[in-house]
């Protein structure tokens, strides 16, 4: 059984308060886009659990610290699953605020249930994914939503960006999450995100903020540099997704790769 786990982007990030727990309270939407990774599962005969490889951007990390391999054995706890080869093409970059390995775990989740016929409803899998990661359970619906909390709570939200299209550029550049919430002054703004994006996109310019970009981009001149081009280029919205390192800006037409940006990772596609 093969799928094709996608990534998502932020579209704005407020960063509302600090939690007695030491985390912090967001608000932010995550909008689904068809950069992809391919996973693949099939039963074997083998004694062992599993079998898992891995092919396209490499993965640094063992085996059983893949969030991959991690929601098929927390899955394997409940249920009954039978040995299963798991081959997974990467393609999303890593450290890039897209989501990308909390859609492998979603993606895993929803293709052990269909597969191997576990009975999970909607709900049940987005709070095995919970356990994997904040933003895991998004891809179990995988719609446009507003996200509060730890980025965990979900409301589904009007948004279709149908007949617009991205440029995703991803520079060679990693954030850690101190890094990102250096300098952050928790606060709650005036006007909700929930509000704020059921305005005209080309309002969003200059009503949508990313709380993190005032100081990344300090400490990284280019990600300011790559989203003062794409609104040179035409964007009608850019920003950084998430706490980057990731930069994209929405186009009412098909954008052209400029040659500076082709020494990065650089996708475009339609919204």
């Amino acid at each position: 059984m093969l799928c094709f786990p996608n990534s998502k982007i932020n579209i704005g990030l407020n960063v509302i308060e600090k939690r007695p727990d030491g985390f912090h309270n967001i608000e932010t939407i995550f909008y689904p886009i068809s950069l992809c990774d391919a996973l693949e599962i099939n039963a074997t005969d083998t004694k062992c659990a599993y079998q898992f490889n891995s092919s396209g951007i490499p993965i640094h990390i063992s085996n059983d610290d893949n969030i991959v391999v991690k929601a098929f054995n927390l899955l394997m706890k409940d249920f009954n699953i039978p040995s299963t080869a798991i081959h997974l093409h990467k393609n999303i970059p890593f450290g890039a605020g897209l989501g990308g390995g909390s859609a492998d775990a979603a993606f895993m989740i929803k293709m052990l249930n269909e597969n191997y016929q576990l009975g999970l409803q909607e709900s049940e899998m987005e709070n095995y994914a919970l356990k994997l990661g904040s933003d895991c359970p998004f891809f179990i619906r995988n719609k446009p939503v507003y996200a509060e909390g730890k980025g965990e709570i979900f409301t589904q939200i009007d948004l279709n960006l149908d007949g617009y299209y991205i440029i995703l550029i991803k520079p060679d550049i990693s954030i850690s999450t101190p890094e990102a919430y250096a300098g952050i002054t928790p606060e709650r703004k005036k006007n909700s995100l929930k509000k704020l994006i059921s305005s005209p996109i080309s309002t969003w310019k200059n009503t949508i903020t990313n709380d993190f970009e005032n100081n990344v981009f300090r400490n990284h001149p280019l990600l300011a540099e790559i989203k003062k081009e794409l609104y040179q280029e035409g964007a009608i919205f850019a920003s950084m997704s998430g706490s980057g390192s990731s930069m994209f800006g929405i186009f009412e037409s098909k954008p052209v790769i400029q040659n500076q940006w082709k020494q990065h990772f650089t996708f475009i596609g339609e919204l």
